[in-house]
């Protein structure tokens, strides 16, 4: 019998997020050395929202577990962050997430199944999917915002260094995404954002930063001078806009924990970010490699037709089968 893989469940206590908590357990936030801890161990994945944009399909199973090709969306966060080095996923879940945490659990029927009918690459597979990390799960109890996904997984991250990866954004790169935030992390010994330039008729759906144009720290890097939640585009401060990677340090949560709700109950993690730029540096990277938005419909029909055509089994009869479309027109058997 193969040996269980670590899995730690924990129900988040709504006094750690909520304001009368935050202010309750003032005595016992944790104050950021950067000496405890400079290696980037643990990741946040928020996974806890509603998936509205996706229903009827996400009345019954996550939008994270959608496909893309033969692989959930979520998977491929994870493997990313397995590629940067990283050894331990929390997931912050929320109702009807279940889904995702027999996704990565041991499957010890279908193991013996597929065992017992020679599917030998199938097994590889599977294996390989429970075998990537350490999880742990943490309960979100509303989907009160990104800022508050964080804060509810304050307790299993301590005082050190940590990624946040939103799973919506699926990015193919080399190195991972995340592994260049987290180089970048090494050498300016503070808290990154991964940015994008985007189209000035897109910037308004984004978080976006203005940076300090004084400041020399190399291709693509830059030191960040304000922060602004979904500007007018005609007050936007630049093209760059936040996407979904970070690696921040242990100091948000003290941040977060006071920052205000806004006027959709939500606690928002760009307003986190601003209060602790007020105490101390903020970069950003833009990040080398291709981003898709699986959030949205289109963005992730994107995202299935770009991986489709990068698997050598796929991409030859179906890159014909694109090319033979024509937008309107019935298609017929091929």
């Amino acid at each position: 019998m193969r040996p269980q893989r670590d899995i730690l469940a924990i129900r988040a206590c709504p006094l750690v997020c909520g304001r009368r908590g935050a202010g309750a357990r003032e005595s016992r936030l944790l104050c950021y050395d950067a000496g405890v801890a400079s290696t980037v161990r643990k990741a946040i994945f928020p996974v806890a929202g509603l998936g509205t944009r996706f229903l009827p399909a996400t009345k019954a199973q996550p939008k994270e577990m959608l496909p893309l090709v033969d692989k959930p969306i979520i998977q491929y966060g994870v493997e990313e962050a397995v590629a940067a080095g990283i050894d331990n996923i929390i997931l912050v879940t929320g109702r009807g997430k279940n889904a995702i945490e027999d996704h990565f659990d041991v499957s010890v029927e279908l193991e013996t199944f597929l065992e017992a009918r020679g599917k030998r690459e199938q097994l590889a597979e599977i294996r390989k999917i429970s075998n990537l990390i350490n999880f742990a799960y943490v309960r979100q109890g509303e989907p009160l915002g990104l800022g508050h996904a964080v804060l509810v997984a304050r307790e299993t991250i301590g005082n050190e260094p940590f990624a946040v990866i939103l799973g919506d954004d699926v990015i193919d790169a080399e190195p991972p995404a995340i592994r260049q935030l987290i180089d970048v992390f090494a050498r300016v010994g503070g808290p990154v954002v991964a940015v994008e330039r985007v189209p000035r008729e897109d910037i308004s759906s984004y978080g976006v930063i203005d940076i300090d144009p004084a400041a020399r720290l190399g291709d693509g890097v830059f030191q960040v001078r304000d922060l602004v939640e979904k500007p007018p585009r005609a007050e936007a401060p630049s093209d760059l806009a936040i996407i979904g990677r970070y690696v921040l340090t242990p100091d948000i949560f003290p941040a977060l924990a006071s920052t205000t709700s806004d006027r959709t109950g939500e606690i928002q993690l760009t307003n986190g970010l601003r209060a602790l730029l007020k105490q101390r540096p903020l970069y950003a990277c833009e990040v080398n490699g291709v981003r898709h938005d699986t959030g949205n419909k289109l963005g992730f029909l994107k995202a299935v037709v770009y991986f489709a055509l990068r698997r050598p089994d796929l991409a030859d009869k179906f890159g014909e089968y694109l090319a033979g479309l024509k937008p309107g027109a019935p298609v017929g058997k091929r």
